[in-house]
């Protein structure tokens, strides 16, 4: 998961800072340097991280931080606002036209994810009430019109597209004219990409923008390339001129440098992050929740969005009165199972959860841990999964044979039933009441049985 490693070091840093009393400055220096490796090892641009490390240092030895009741705490918070200001402080939305067509071209390398992540972009306008369209100009890469036409389908979103034999500009000016003509509102661009920058990709998306108003430039960039990212983006803006950043694959780089490089380097925004393959997975970028992520303070905000997202209201409303009843049963555990895996995996859920993720490391989640359970639940009757109490020692065994388990996992499974049933509906109450703050979305969430 993105900045795990530099997580960790951070926390460990801070964790020094806060067992001290007092701190003097030299404690502080010593402090930074050890977050200035940390940044460097997480390759964050070197100019970058000099930069952030003397800002800080010529705040936390201010007064105000060093005289105060709690200075380790107040050089987290330094800390905390410096990462914020990094990453561009405010959240950049996608600009859309209020009146009229907006035009959004998408641009990036090869293998950057730049298809799929249009066709997401356009799911996501979807869900806001828009109609885009996609235009299909990647007349190079084998397949790369099928695979925008593919994804357009999954997001329920046209797609535009006169084969591979005409110029991108033309398909684009086609575009832009069918859009007019049947009401679209918005008309995402997907161009072609290269494995590394070269003229003629650069020409093409000049031309382009020379013969059709284009509102946003949007660059697509793998964030597992690190410091090549922010190499990348400073061509593109020179010789293209792009508005905002969408960082892919931020799910399977432990680094992240690129995401508190970019934004400080090219002095663009970054719009979104890609966190894997579902359209949910494709986050809006809050810097204040990064920074928060990165500290080890979780993120319930992007957990409670997730959540409110993903889980249906009149399903949700359903299970909390079993909940509170105790009458919830094996179905209504493959009904949490598959909300699990709409937000991402427990993991995941865990490690938004504020003080979790120092608790997880080393710990092994595997999502796939949950398809011997399902295994077991189907291999009951209907009767048995809407009435656990039925199932007796033969049933068990007969489970147990059709699930292709030892009998003790399906003893384990109805131990952990009957334990949950009791834990979940105390707790249903505590996370319902006034007096534990309302987390909104989050009071949705119900973690399965076990956990």
């Amino acid at each position: 998961m993105a900045f795990d490693s530099l997580s960790e070091k951070l926390q460990n840093v801070f964790k020094k800072l806060r067992s001290k009393g007092k701190l003097t400055e030299a404690d502080v220096k010593a402090a930074l340097k050890e977050v200035k490796m940390a940044l460097l090892e997480a390759d964050v641009n070197f100019k970058v991280v000099k930069n952030f490390v003397k800002t800080v240092q010529e705040q936390a030895v201010g007064q105000d931080v060093m005289n105060s009741l709690t200075p380790g705490q107040m050089v987290i918070k330094v800390v905390n606002d410096e990462l914020c200001r990094l990453m561009g402080s405010e959240t950049t939305e996608l600009k859309i036209n209020p009146g009229g067509m907006t035009v959004v071209m998408m641009c990036g390398l090869q293998g950057a994810g730049k298809t799929t992540t249009t066709a997401k972009i356009a799911g996501k306008l979807k869900q806001k009430g828009k109609k885009p369209l996609l235009a299909a100009c990647d007349v190079y890469r084998p397949a790369a019109i099928e695979q925008l036409q593919i994804n357009g389908e999954k997001q329920g979103v046209e797609v535009f597209s006169m084969g591979n034999k005409h110029k991108p500009v033309d398909i684009a000016k086609a575009a832009l004219e069918y859009a007019e003509k049947n009401g679209f509102q918005v008309v995402i661009i997907d161009t072609a990409g290269r494995l590394h920058v070269d003229e003629a990709m650069m020409e093409e998306l000049q031309e382009i923008k020379e013969h059709i108003k284009v509102d946003q430039s949007l660059l697509v960039v793998d964030a597992m390339t690190g410091q090549d990212a922010v190499n990348v983006a400073e061509q593109f803006d020179q010789k293209v001129g792009i508005d905002g950043v969408i960082l892919t694959k931020m799910d399977s780089d432990t680094r992240g440098g690129a995401a508190l490089s970019i934004r400080a380097v090219t002095g663009k925004p970054i719009l979104y992050i890609g966190m894997g393959e579902k359209l949910s997975d494709l986050e809006q970028f809050y810097p204040d929740r990064m920074a928060s992520r990165i500290l080890g303070m979780g993120d319930i905000l992007t957990l409670i969005d997730k959540a409110q997202a993903e889980i249906d209201e009149d399903k949700a409303k359903e299970m909390e009165r079993k909940f509170r009843k105790a009458e919830f049963n094996f179905e209504d555990y493959l009904e949490q199972m598959n909300q699990m895996k709409k937000m991402g995996g427990i993991k995941d859920i865990l490690g938004m959860m504020p003080g979790m993720g120092s608790q997880l490391k080393g710990l092994d989640i595997d999502d796939d841990m949950f398809k011997g359970i399902e295994a077991m639940i189907y291999s009951m009757t209907l009767e048995e999964r809407r009435n656990p109490d039925i199932i007796n020692p033969s049933r068990k065994r007969r489970i147990a044979r059709g699930a292709g388990v030892d009998i003790s996992e399906v003893n384990k499974l109805i131990k952990q039933f009957e334990q949950g049933r009791k834990l979940m509906k105390q707790m249903s109450g505590m996370m319902n009441s006034k007096r534990s703050g309302g987390l909104g979305g989050l009071s949705k969430l119900k973690l399965p049985f076990g956990f």
